[in-house]
Formats: structure tokens, C-alpha cells, sequence
């Protein structure tokens, strides 16, 4: 932890920060905030295609059993498909 950075809980290292806000609420102390900076760069994109409303029921169900979400499984299973195909 950088010594030059203020802060409120005044705490020396990342425990004591934690423990200081698991028994504070940031609402007592909002006036001590200020803006805060930071650059988000995403690299995917999402596109959406429709499926039919049973079709969905059953991936969500494979998916759910399969610990993943169905996205996932859809992206899994698309990449699969598409393997090995010229386009």
C-alpha cells in the first residue's frame, strides 16, 4: 500500500481498510470522497440473436446443470460448430 495515499479509516494496509468498513457506512463519511478516475477498455462485443422460447428453457437447463452460464455454453457450442469451417 502506498504510504503518500490518504484515507479515511486512516489504516495501514488492505486488512485494516476492510475491517474499518465492515464496521462503517460510506454515507457517514461521503463528504470526505471525491471524484474518482479510471479507464475501462473492452475488448469484446456482444451481439444478440434470437432463439425460440423452448429452445432457450432447455440450454438454460443444460447450462445450469453444466455449472455455466448459457452464454457460455452457447459461445462453447457455436466455436465447436465453426471449427475447422473455411468462411
Amino acid at each position: 500500500m502506498r504510504k503518500n495515499k490518504s484515507s479515511i479509516s486512516k489504516a495501514r494496509s488492505y486488512k485494516e481498510i476492510g475491517e474499518f468498513w465492515d464496521t462503517h457506512d460510506l454515507a457517514d463519511y461521503w463528504d470526505k470522497t471525491g471524484p474518482a478516475g479510471f479507464e475501462v477498455d473492452i475488448k469484446s462485443e456482444v451481439t444478440y440473436y434470437g432463439i425460440d422460447k423452448e429452445l432457450a428453457a432447455k440450454v438454460e437447463a443444460l447450462a445450469k446443470r453444466r455449472g455455466v452460464s448459457a452464454d457460455t455454453l452457447l459461445n462453447l457450442w457455436v466455436q465447436e460448430k465453426l471449427r475447422g469451417i473455411k468462411i
